[in-house]
């Protein structure tokens, strides 16, 4: 059992130091990208909003799937469901 427990928190702390090096591989391709458009235009046109745009949707997903940001359908929410039918199963088989 205390296996079990060491292997997802293993996995967790996994997913947890990928995610922090794609936000930081993020963060060095929105700088790169910045100074390539200042240096094409000196920001006529901020074309480069657009990469940031694209990456904060993505970070954005990563991180709530990661952290469980979702406050409606997290975790715990599944958890009361799965119980609320099995419950309601029970409940059947009782009175058939």
């Amino acid at each position: 059992m205390e296996n079990t427990k060491y292997q997802k928190a293993k996995v967790r702390v996994e997913e947890i130091k990928a995610f922090y090096g794609k936000v930081a591989s993020a963060v060095v391709t929105i700088i790169l990208v910045a100074a390539l458009n200042y240096y094409l235009n000196e920001w006529e046109y901020a074309w480069f909003l657009w990469v940031v745009f694209g990456l904060s949707i993505s970070l954005f997903f990563k991180a709530n799937k990661i952290f469980n940001l979702n406050p409606f359908m997290n975790r715990d929410w599944e958890e009361r469901k799965l119980q609320e039918f099995l419950q309601q199963e029970e409940n059947k088989q009782r009175w058939n």
